[in-house]
C-alpha cells in the first residue's frame, strides 16, 4: 500500500464516523426535529452526485479509490436514516 493511501483511508474513516453520533443520539431519543431537513437533503444530494463523480472518473482513469466507495456509500446509509426520522420520529 502506498503511503498516500494512508490518508485516504484514515480520511475516509473520520467522515464515515463523524455522523454516528448523531444517529446514535436520534435513534436513542427518537427524535429528529431539532435536524433540519434541507440539511439533510443536500447532504444526501451531495453524497449521490460525489459517488457517481467518483465512479465514472475511476472507469474513466482505470483506478479505484475503495476508501472513498466506503464514506459515500456508508454516509449514504446514515443520512437516510436521518431523513427517515425526520420524516417519521414525532
Amino acid at each position: 500500500m502506498m503511503y498516500h493511501n494512508i490518508f485516504g483511508w484514515v480520511g475516509a474513516f473520520l467522515f464515515t464516523i463523524c455522523a454516528i453520533p448523531q444517529v446514535i443520539k436520534t435513534y436513542k431519543t427518537k427524535k429528529a426535529d431539532n435536524l433540519s431537513m434541507w440539511f439533510l437533503l443536500f447532504w444526501l444530494g451531495g453524497e449521490i452526485f460525489t459517488t457517481f463523480y467518483i465512479i465514472i472518473d475511476d472507469i474513466l482513469l482505470g483506478i479505484t479509490h475503495f476508501p472513498l466507495y466506503i464514506n459515500y456509500v456508508f454516509n449514504g446509509i446514515l443520512v437516510l436514516y436521518l431523513i427517515y426520522a425526520k420524516k417519521y420520529y414525532k
